[in-house]
């Protein structure tokens, strides 16, 4: 049996119906996506990895339903998943307009008004291939000042051991990012308390669509703090970036963001030099100096 053949039976299992492969996706770096024709009628998105971490599509699930469930972005519609595969309803795509981008601004403001009980998640939870480490004790409070703590502790300081033990980091990279860490409480800003954030809004999880509504994909979603998601579409680049972050600022202004870009970066980037080596760790490690040089 081939791969596309495998996948079509499992989302026919999944949706109870005969569906036809239609064609590949493109966009991700980590799963193979395919489009699917329902005999009913419609078209499907599906997803998949040979040996997916257990949990990793019932997470992604999850947070399309908690940004789904506040109202304010908009996402796919999660019609099935199973431990290898994740099935969502066709989007169709369209152009990313001034407009949309717009849009996409004022909704993720909204989003970001949406208080999470605390900074994390309660379940699993991916950022690409890779587990983020639970809140751990004493972080699901919800308290503003618990932020640095776990920001360190389970967003920092966990990919920065991953990425030094591959050989990833230089070490007088490692130590900038360690003494980011040790300074968060100074230079992390105003006290945020938990909002309900995407968690990895690179640009390739922003859909534009047809319909002139923005959707956002493939989400980290958890409590944490709302210039992250900012700080990672302005690190991959996004389709007028400056008309989204203008749009989100009339609804929601964020005093000193600009300067705090590199701390919030770092997350990313380290992330990244897990997955894709030095030269992000070398890109973490100028993040943690400017951000130690702009507080």
């Amino acid at each position: 049996m081939t791969a596309a053949a495998g996948l079509a039976d499992r989302v026919a299992a999944l949706l109870g119906e005969p569906v036809t492969e239609a064609g590949p996706v493109g966009g991700g770096s980590i799963c193979r996506a395919v489009r699917l024709l329902r005999r009913s009628g419609g078209t499907v998105f599906a997803k998949t990895l040979p040996d997916p971490p257990p949990g990793f599509f019932a997470a992604e699930a999850a947070g399309l339903r908690l940004l789904g469930g506040t109202g304010t972005v908009a996402v796919p519609e999660v019609l099935a998943a199973d431990d290898r595969t994740l099935v969502l309803e066709w989007v169709e795509p369209g152009p990313a307009t001034p407009a949309a981008a717009e849009r996409l601004g004022r909704e993720l403001a909204a989003l970001h008004r949406v208080p999470a009980p605390g900074y994390g998640t309660a379940h699993p939870a991916f950022i690409g291939s890779l587990p983020l480490p639970p809140p751990g004790s004493g972080h699901a409070s919800g308290c503003p000042a618990d932020w640095p703590a776990f920001h360190a502790g389970r967003r920092l300081l966990p990919f920065l051991r991953q990425a030094a033990d591959s050989g990833a980091m230089a070490p007088e990279d490692v130590r900038a990012v360690e003494r980011v860490c040790e300074l968060l409480p100074r230079i992390g800003g105003p006290a945020q308390p938990p909002a309900v954030i995407h968690g990895d809004l690179w640009s390739g999880n922003v859909l534009f669509a047809a319909d002139g509504r923005p959707r956002v994909v493939d989400p980290a979603a958890q409590g944490g703090h709302p210039e992250a998601d900012l700080a990672m579409l302005e690190l991959f680049g996004c389709p007028h970036l400056e008309r989204v972050l203008a749009a989100y600022e009339e609804v929601r202004p964020l005093p000193g963001r600009r300067e705090r870009v590199p701390l919030h970066q770092l997350h990313p980037l380290l992330v990244h030099a897990v997955l894709f080596g030095a030269g992000y760790g070398a890109a973490a490690g100028r993040a943690a100096r400017q951000a130690l040089a702009s507080a």
